[in-house]
This record gives structure tokens, sequence and C-alpha cells, in this order.
């Protein structure tokens, strides 16, 4: 990009940020940058990608910079590149989610520390702005400030942003002690197959809590007069649902009793952020959580969530698909120890560090290197159980690595409907997957990857696994609509080429 070019881009930059009247250092935040940088830029003395001018053009709401920000992003891949150096895994986006769905429960102020910069955090960020409450990115935009409003306004709901979110029905549990009667968009997110929410309810019920579905939207009905009067057992032993009833609990005056609770990595954050709360909460990690309840929360609180088992996983199996020596940074060891044994099972050559504390003082980390290796087929399937199992979403990243594998695997996710129907994908990339049904999926390796252009799943870790076979494939890939991939992962392509990948983001003008 010329310098001429440079200075009129700049140029425009500051006049759209004048008019609407921020300075250079509001930018920074809201771009996670620091205000020479925003300095540099507006005075046409920085290169900027067309990604950055999209990103300014959407935090200014500005036409002429936002050009080419309507179309969707896509990537250009070029594989069969070795990765090296190393990586650190960001928070959980898991745990961000459902601490920002927490937040509704204090009436203080609420910080977040590094919490995941994705669009499943933007959306519920909309949401929540749209109802009253003010949020705003400090420290560099590293940090997330969270303060609420006397009153909240749920006529005034952002339904776009919570339709494209599944998270939004982590708000049930909170808003049930704040008001006798409101409304909520139905759920979205990924496409997974059919979810009802009634597990949810059959929790939520217990603290007069009674929903009609009609019209695209939830009208729920609170009699406060009902409070739980025996342990809560709950019909499955889901992340969510396990949530919504920590939630619900956590300001019911009272001991609660919640069994076949999930004891996974985002419920433990859950759990460790209303101890911050005041609330003190028994059995963390087991499946019984016993929750003593306070009615009224007004506290300024700070708390760290831990990093994200999953995308420690999703560069695992980079590094593994790509044949490389990679180090990956502040893994949670306690959510991948099976996935680990597993991997080890199959001839993964890894090696470990010493385990250490997360910034949460309670989650374990270590740092793990992983190295090229020879893998066989493991002789058992591949199938998810609830936590400490093989964590249901790191399941398709298996079928990217069995690709990479000498013989037959059989991955059987039988927890979601579609999902196993996105991992065939891979078959238009080289990959020899047969689908036996809706959940089953036959994996024979080893693979002779091939790039090819092809259109984003619509299902999150799909999607990355079909990014990690381009990796991995001779020649140029691109994979069209990215934006489920950006749900749920920071800055990944960037990442992804720090250590040595070429991914380009590109968008269609």
């Amino acid at each position: 990009m010329s310098d001429d070019y440079l200075v009129r881009i700049g140029k425009l930059i500051r006049d759209a940020r004048q008019h609407r009247g921020w300075t250079q250092s509001q930018l920074a935040e809201a771009l996670a940058t620091s205000q020479s940088a925003v300095n540099r830029i507006e005075r046409g003395n920085q290169n900027i990608s067309l990604e950055m001018i999209a990103r300014i053009g959407e935090a200014l709401d500005s036409e002429i910079v936002s050009l080419g920000y309507a179309g969707p992003m896509h990537l250009r891949v070029v594989g069969g590149r070795r990765l090296s150096g190393s990586i650190d895994v960001k928070t959980s986006k898991n745990a961000c989610v459902a601490l920002l769905c927490a937040s509704l429960l204090n009436r203080g102020r609420t910080v977040l520390r590094r919490v995941a910069r994705i669009e499943e955090v933007y959306r519920l960020l909309e949401v929540l702005n749209s109802i009253g409450v003010r949020t705003r990115w400090i420290n560099e935009g590293i940090d997330l400030e969270i303060v609420p409003p006397a009153r909240l306004d749920l006529d005034a709901i952002d339904a776009d942003a919570a339709r494209r979110t599944r998270s939004i029905i982590m708000f049930l549990g909170p808003l049930l002690h704040r008001m006798d009667a409101f409304k909520l968009p139905y759920a979205g997110g990924c496409d997974l197959g059919t979810r009802t929410i009634e597990p949810h309810m059959i929790a939520l019920r217990r603290f007069g809590l009674e929903i009609a579905a009609t019209e695209g939207l939830y009208h729920a009905q609170i009699d406060h007069s009902v409070t739980p009067d025996r342990p809560i057992v709950l019909t499955e032993r889901g992340d969510t649902v396990t949530e919504n009833a920590l939630l619900a609990a956590a300001r019911h005056d009272g001991t609660t009793v919640i069994r076949n609770a999930s004891s996974n990595y985002m419920v433990q954050d859950l759990c460790f952020f209303l101890e911050a709360l005041g609330i003190r909460v028994d059995g963390i990690g087991t499946t019984t959580l016993t929750v003593h309840g306070v009615p009224h929360i007004d506290v300024d609180v700070d708390y760290s969530p831990s990093e994200d088992p999953v995308e420690a996983m999703s560069l695992l199996a980079a590094a593994v698909v790509t044949e490389s020596e990679l180090t990956i940074r502040r893994v949670p060891i306690e959510f991948l120890e099976i996935e680990l044994a597993v991997l080890e099972e199959m001839g993964v050559d890894c090696d470990r560090t010493t385990e250490y504390a997360a910034d949460n003082g309670r989650t374990r980390l270590v740092d793990l290197t992983v190295r090229p290796s020879k893998l066989e087929a493991p002789i058992d399937k591949v199938h998810p159980m609830p936590f400490p199992g093989l964590n249901i979403d790191n399941v398709p990243f298996f079928a990217a690595i069995a690709a990479s594998a000498q013989g037959q695997t059989l991955i059987h996710d039988w927890v979601y409907d579609n999902r196993a129907i996105y991992l065939t994908d891979l078959n238009r990339l080289g990959g020899r997957l047969q689908l036996l049904d809706p959940h089953r999926v036959l994996v024979e390796g080893p693979t002779r990857w091939r790039a090819a252009e092809m259109m984003c799943p619509p299902a999150l870790r799909p999607a990355v696994v079909v990014l990690l076979a381009m990796m991995a494939a001779e020649g140029t890939s691109v994979l069209r609509n990215v934006y489920v991939i950006n749900r749920g992962y920071e800055e990944l392509a960037e990442r992804l080429n720090s250590v040595g990948a070429q991914i380009e983001i590109f968008r269609d003008i």
C-alpha cells in the first residue's frame, strides 16, 4: 500500500473518529491496540490491512472506512508448511460466556481478565448493552469491565444478537431473581441438530420459572414463592444446564443441592467466580454441588477465567496433522488428560512441564511440546463422555488426527445429531471418511491431503478441523465464510501464522 493511500486512509479514519466524538485512546481501546498505533495510522505512518480497516469501520460505525466489511470473511491457506516455536492458549470461550451471564447476578462492578475477544462474546456484549449494562474494554483492550444498571430493560433487547448465540439461554438463571416476567429470543449458535431447553426447565421450575415458547420468544413467568425443597437432579449432565442451575441457586436465599452436575472446566470456572461473589459452593469438581445462596450481591469483583482446553486441543491437532514440533503453553492439563492418554497410545510424541497455577489460582496448567510422530489408529473407538472423560468438543479433532494415522478409527459422537456428518467435509480435502449413521464415522488413514476450495461447515469445531486439514494439504486452499470459527477463536489465523502457517484473511469486495 503506497504512502499516499496510507495518508488518505488515515485522514478518513481521523475524520470518522472525530465525527463520533472519540479520542484516539477510545478508538485504541475498541481495537485492543495502543493510542500510539492509532496515531501512526491516522498520520499515514503505519501499514494497515483490509481486516484492520474493516475493524475500524465497525468500531466507528463508518460506511466510508468499512470498505468490504459487509461481505463475509474468508481464509486462503497455503498448506504443507511446518509449524515451529511456541503459542499460548487463550482463555476459555465457554467460561467467558458463562461469566458474562453470571455478571447479571451482581449489582456491583465486575472485571474479567483476558476475556476472549471472539464473536460469541461480542454477541453477548451487544445483548448486555441493549438491556442497559455498561461494558468497556480496559487495560489496552485486554480486560473487560461490566457495570449493570439499577434496572434492566429487557424490552430493548437486541434480538438479532441474541438469536446468534445459544449462550442467551444462560440469562434464565440470573434473570428469574430480578423480575416477575420477561421475554428472551430463541437461542441460536452452532447447527448441531435438535437441542431442547427441557433439561434447563426441569431444573429452573424448582425456582418458580415457567416458560411458554411462541413467535420466536421464550415468555418467562416466575412464581417467587416456589423454592427447591429437595435436591435438584439434572436429567442430563450438561454444561449449560448445570451453569443455569448454579446461576439460579446463587441468589436463592438458602441451600441448593444440584446432583448429576457437570464438573467440566467452564462449570468449575463459574463456581470459582461465584465464590468471588461471596457464594459458597461445596463439591466443585464433583457431580454434586451444594450452593449456599446469597439473596443480594453488590460487590466489586475481579476474576481471571482459565485457559481453554478445547483451543489447546485444536493447537495440538494442528501440530500433529502438519507433522510439526510445537510448544503449546498454558494448557489446562486436568481437562486434557484422557485425550492425551489416547493420543499417546496412537503414538503421539509429546512431553509436558511440571504443573503451575492459572491466574485464577485453581486451574492446573502445563506447557506441552508435540513432535512429529508415526501414528497408529486406536484399537477402541473414540467417543466422548462427561468430564473427566474425553470432552465432546474435542472429538472432532480426532477425525483429522485419525486421518493422519495408519488404519481405521471409529469415531462415535453420540451427543449431537449433525456433527459427525460435517466431519465428512474432510473428504473434499482427500480424506477417506465413511458416515455410518448421523453419529458414527469411520476414518481411514493415512491421508494424502489435497488443496480445495469449500464453504465453512456451520459448526465451530468441524470448521476448525477443516482448516487444520487445509494447513496440512500441499497447495492453496480457500475456506469461505468463517464467521463460525470467529465465534470461538480469537485471531486464530494470525496466531497460527506466528508459528509458521500461511493463512491470509480476505473478503469479497
